[in-house]
C-alpha cells in the first residue's frame, strides 16, 4: 500500500477517515478474560492491555507473533545553536552502529523477536535552524511522512516508532509548546545531558522559534513543518499508517511523543491504537503522556531514545496477550468458579 496522500492536506484526511478498534471483538475479549482461571482483575493493566490489543487485531484470542521496530535518523539545522552535548556527526555514526548491531535498541528488539530497520533521512541535509526559517518545506514534510508510511510492514502486530537525531529534543520542545502551550522553560529538558548555561540557551532557542513561527500555532502540520525534524515527521507517518492497518503502537519517549502529539492535535481519537511505553527521565515527558491521556506501562528512568522503553514494554505485552489466549477458562480447567 503506498501512501495515499502527497500533500498535508491529504494526510489530514487520511487520519480523519481512520478505522477504530472493533467494538464486537471487545465485548468478545472481556467476556473471555471474564472466564479465565483466576480472581477479576488478578492480572490488573495486563487485562485491560489484552483486551485492547483484541480489538485492534479483530480476534478475541490473539497472539503477538511479528513486532516490529522501525528507527529513524535526521540531522536538524538548529544543533548549529549549541542545544546538544554531542555533535551533529554523531547522528550518522549511530545509524551505524545501528545497522552494525551495537546499540542497545538492537538488543532489545532482538531480546524481544521484533525485527528492527532502520532508516536516514537526508542527513547530509540538515533542516533549516528554525529560530530563522522553518524547518522544512512542504514536500520535505511530505516525504519524511511518507519513508514512515512505508516503513511499516503490514503484516507486523506491534510496532514501535524510535529515533536518532542531534538536536531533536530542542525540536519536540518546540512542538509541545507550539501544541500544547506554554514557553520553552515549560517543556524544555537537559536531552543529552547539557549543563545549566546550555539548558538556558536551548530554552532562548526554543522561544525563539515560537516566536518566528507564531502564525503555525493553530495549525498541527504547520507546526511540524516549522519546528519539526524529518525523523519526527516519519514517527509520525509510521504512526498514522498503523492506525489504518489496525496494528498497536507502544510510543515511546519524549521526541516519539512529540510526533504523536501532533496527530492527537488533528484527530484527539487518532492515538487510540497507542499505549505509552515508558515515562523518560526527560523532565516534560510525563506532562505529555497526560495530555495524550496516556498512562505508562513502565518507569525506569530512562533516557536513551532510540525507541529503548518502548521495545522494552513489547514484554509487557507480550506477557498479557500470553496470558489472555493461553489460560484456560474455568470450564475448559475444570475449576469451580462458583
Amino acid at each position: 500500500m503506498s501512501a495515499p496522500f502527497s500533500t498535508l492536506a491529504e494526510f489530514e484526511k487520511v487520519l480523519a477517515d481512520a478505522k477504530s478498534a472493533d467494538p464486537e471483538v471487545v465485548l468478545a475479549a472481556r467476556a473471555r478474560n471474564a472466564q479465565l482461571t483466576k480472581p477479576p482483575q488478578a492480572l490488573g493493566r495486563l487485562e485491560d492491555l489484552a483486551i485492547w490489543y483484541a480489538g485492534w487485531r479483530g480476534t478475541d484470542r490473539p497472539s503477538i507473533q511479528a513486532p516490529q521496530v522501525v528507527i529513524f535518523a535526521g540531522n536538524h539545522g538548529v544543533a548549529a545553536q549549541g542545544v546538544s552535548a554531542f555533535p551533529p556527526e554523531v547522528t550518522a555514526q549511530m545509524v551505524m552502529n545501528f545497522e552494525h548491531g551495537g546499540a542497545a535498541i538492537n538488543q532489545l528488539s532482538k531480546a524481544f523477536g521484533a525485527k528492527m530497520t532502520v532508516h536516514a533521512l537526508s542527513l547530509d541535509t540538515p533542516t533549516a535552524d528554525f529560530t530563522t526559517a522553518p524547518a522544512m518545506s512542504e514536500a520535505e514534510v511530505v516525504e519524511a511522512l511518507t519513508v514512515g508510511w512505508n516503513a511499516v510492514d503490514p503484516a507486523t502486530d506491534l510496532l514501535v516508532t524510535g529515533e536518532m537525531g542531534i538536536g531533536n529534543t530542542t525540536s519536540a520542545s518546540a512542538i509541545l509548546a507550539a501544541i500544547f502551550g506554554g514557553q520553552g522553560e515549560d517543556w524544555t529538558g537537559r536531552g543529552t545531558g547539557v549543563d545549566d548555561l546550555a539548558l538556558a540557551a536551548k530554552i532562548s532557542v526554543v522561544n525563539a522559534g515560537l516566536a518566528l513561527h507564531s502564525s503555525a500555532l493553530g495549525a498541527p502540520l504547520e507546526v511540524l513543518r516549522c519546528l519539526g525534524g524529518r525523523e519526527i515527521a516519519a514517527m509520525a507517518g509510521a504512526i498514522a499508517r498503523a492506525r489504518i492497518e489496525g496494528i498497536p503502537v507502544i510510543l515511546d519517549g519524549f521526541i516519539c511523543c512529540s510526533a504523536a502529539a501532533v496527530l492527537h492535535a488533528l484527530n484527539a481519537n487518532v492515538l487510540d491504537h497507542a499505549v505509552a511505553g515508558h515515562v523518560s527521565a526527560e523532565g516534560a515527558h510525563g506532562a505529555v503522556l497526560k495530555k495524550l491521556g496516556k498512562e505508562p506501562l513502565l518507569d525506569l528512568g530512562l533516557r536513551l531514545g532510540e525507541g529503548s522503553g518502548a521495545a522494552l514494554a513489547i514484554g509487557v505485552l507480550i506477557g498479557a496477550v500470553a496470558c489472555h489466549s493461553g489460560m484456560s477458562t474455568f470450564a475448559e480447567a475444570g475449576v469451580s468458579n462458583d
